[in-house]
């Protein structure tokens, strides 16, 4: 019998490759060679699930993604939190004292800028972090490395010079687990749910704020709010939302009725529950 697919943008070996291993052990990941070819796996029915990274608390969100969300109708029905161990990998042999350059996902070089500073190493940007694991086993070149995961560094036969190499200590990738299917969860008092949703303000005076006054009234917590250039103008500008409820609570229906009010295409991307990573590290309360 045939496993289940999950797709993820990258060469096998990269960090979504790794979350999609420790989530779903028991299904077949899928290598895809950019998110948009991912989330359109899901979409034609090619893949059960898609596993998406959305922001990382070094480096920021990750831009692409908001821009591809609204041409989907995919539904998001999980999130995980990876903590990111970013290995030096050079060819078998080599040495840190012999390397110039490193390659690695633009994310990546950003979240090691101080380390490479430090051992004097020449950034050089590549689509994602295990194909730059994967062009140094090609190269043989012992001048130069890549920054990627140590799941790369097993699958292209490489050696970890240094491990943690990223500059600060709680590096984490959030990602979106996104299904064709919707599926919301049944509501219980015991467990903390996260709902997302996109939406564009009315052309009014205080519009955003005034759109959001109803989650603040009805004391719902919101983790994140983004906001992006939708549609290729600089007229509409759209926002992200991430609130600790779910559609069943009482005050996030008061709120909601608040936001759509004051908003135009509202769109609820998808309730779940929230990972337990937000509890331990004090993100929600």
């Amino acid at each position: 019998m045939n496993k289940e697919i999950i797709a993820y943008q990258g060469h096998e070996g990269a960090y979504s490759h790794l979350s999609c291993r420790k989530v779903f052990p028991d299904m077949q990941p899928l290598a895809c060679d950019s998110f948009f070819d991912a989330m359109f796996k899901v979409e034609n029915e090619e893949a059960k699930l898609a596993m998406i990274p959305l922001e990382n608390s070094t480096a920021g969100r990750v831009e692409e993604i908001y821009r591809q969300m609204p041409k989907t109708r995919l539904h998001i029905i999980g999130e995980h939190f990876e903590p990111v161990n970013h290995c030096l990998l050079g060819v078998p042999g080599s040495n840190i004292e012999d390397l110039k350059t490193v390659g690695s996902h633009p994310q990546a070089l950003a979240q090691c800028h101080d380390a490479l500073k430090a051992l004097n190493l020449k950034p050089v940007a590549k689509l994602d972090t295990a194909g730059a694991a994967l062009e140094v086993s090609q190269l043989k070149d012992p001048s130069h490395a890549a920054i990627a995961s140590s799941l790369a560094a097993e699958l292209y036969d490489l050696d970890i010079l240094k491990q943690n190499l990223q500059d600060a200590d709680g590096n984490t990738t959030r990602f979106l687990i996104l299904s064709k299917t919707r599926s919301m969860p049944e509501y219980r008092p015991s467990k903390r749910f996260i709902t997302s949703m996109m939406f564009r303000v009315r052309n009014i005076p205080a519009g955003l704020y005034k759109g959001l006054g109803g989650f603040a009234t009805n004391n719902v917590n919101l983790v994140k709010l983004e906001s992006y250039m939708a549609g290729g103008t600089l007229k509409r500008c759209q926002f992200h939302l991430d609130a600790v409820a779910h559609p069943d609570q009482r005050p996030m229906q008061l709120a909601l009725q608040e936001l759509e009010f004051f908003a135009e295409e509202v769109r609820i991307l998808g309730t779940y529950e929230a990972h337990p990573f937000r509890t331990d590290h004090e993100l929600i309360e």
